[in-house]
């Protein structure tokens, strides 16, 4: 059995749990912050449809469920499969935000090392957004780049 080299990225966010989980398992409300998603998602049956810079991924994000999981599967146009565990948990009157990366096949060490510090700004750009309220008001069109 092999496994992959993983990294977890996590950012405590000063808002409640719940709050936290709410705004995220919100799938029209991601690319606010997950900038590889700022193009939108649009919906597709069970699945959602995210363009990207390598064609359409299709995303199935977990069920709503009472233990923050926001856990995603990406299926890119060429079959390629990546599991994303993301995971909201208490701490203390606040929330923890857990990103598990996990470093796919033939990533060299410095595209595993970007893709960690892209996950590390939309966590931040997520933390940001809860902590100071913006979600009610900003459009999330300060994101430009794309990425699955």
């Amino acid at each position: 059995m092999t496994t992959m080299t993983s990294r977890i990225i996590h950012i405590s966010i000063e808002r409640d749990w719940r709050e936290v989980y709410a705004f995220m398992a919100d799938h029209e409300r991601m690319p606010l912050w997950a900038t590889g998603l700022s193009s939108g998602l649009t919906r597709d049956g069970d699945d959602w449809i995210a363009p990207g810079p390598l064609g359409n991924a299709r995303v199935r994000f977990a069920a709503d469920n009472e233990f923050g999981v926001v856990d995603h599967l990406v299926t890119l146009d060429n079959g390629a499969q990546i599991n994303n565990a993301l995971r909201v948990v208490p701490n203390g009157e606040g929330a923890e935000v857990m990103f598990v990366l996990l470093r796919q096949p033939e990533m060299s060490d410095s595209q595993f090392a970007e893709d960690a510090e892209w996950v590390e700004r939309d966590l931040a750009a997520l933390k940001s957004i809860l902590e100071t309220g913006s979600h009610k008001q900003g459009s999330g069109e300060e994101h430009g780049k794309q990425r699955q």
